[in-house]
C-alpha cells in the first residue's frame, strides 16, 4: 500500500491563484447574467423536469435569482430561489474563510461531518417538495 502524497501550501503569489480564480469565475458567471435577463425567453434554456413534468426542481428560478443578486434586488432573489441565496451565502462564506486561511498560510480544507450532509439533503428535499405544494406559492419562482 502506498502513502498518500502530502503537498505543502503554495508558497508567494502563487497560493492566491486558486481563491482568485474562483473569485474571477463567480464574478464572470454573474456579471454575465446580470447582463442578459433570463426574464427574457431565448437566452437560457427551460428547465427539463419543469418542461416535462410542470414540476419545480431545487434549481427551477436559480437563474432568476442570480440575475436580482446581480443587479441588487434581494426581495426578487429570495422569490425567485431562496436556497439559492441561501447556497449563494454559503459559497461567500466559504470563500472568505478560505482567503482568510491562505492569508495565514494554512491548508484551505473544509471537513463536513455525514449528518450535515443529510441535513442538507432533507432541506433541498423539503424545499423541492413544499414549493410544489398549494401552500408554497411563495417558494415558486
Amino acid at each position: 500500500m502506498t502513502a498518500p502524497v502530502v503537498r505543502p501550501p503554495a508558497q508567494g503569489a502563487g497560493r492566491w491563484a486558486r481563491p482568485l480564480g474562483v473569485l474571477a469565475g463567480a464574478a464572470a458567471a454573474f456579471t454575465y447574467v446580470g447582463l442578459v435577463n433570463p426574464n427574457r425567453p431565448g437566452h437560457y434554456p427551460v428547465c427539463p423536469l419543469y418542461a416535462l413534468t410542470g414540476v419545480y426542481c431545487p434549481g427551477c428560478g436559480g437563474l432568476r435569482c442570480a440575475h436580482a443578486v446581480a443587479t441588487g434586488d434581494l426581495p426578487t432573489a429570495l422569490h425567485d430561489n431562496a436556497l439559492a441565496v441561501a447556497a449563494f451565502a454559503a459559497c461567500a462564506v466559504l470563500w472568505v474563510r478560505w482567503v482568510l486561511r491562505t492569508r495565514r498560510g494554512l491548508p484551505a480544507t473544509v471537513r463536513i461531518s455525514g449528518h450535515w450532509g443529510w441535513f442538507f439533503c432533507v432541506l433541498v428535499a423539503v424545499f423541492t417538495v413544499a414549493r410544489n405544494l398549494p401552500f408554497g406559492g411563495l417558494l415558486a419562482p
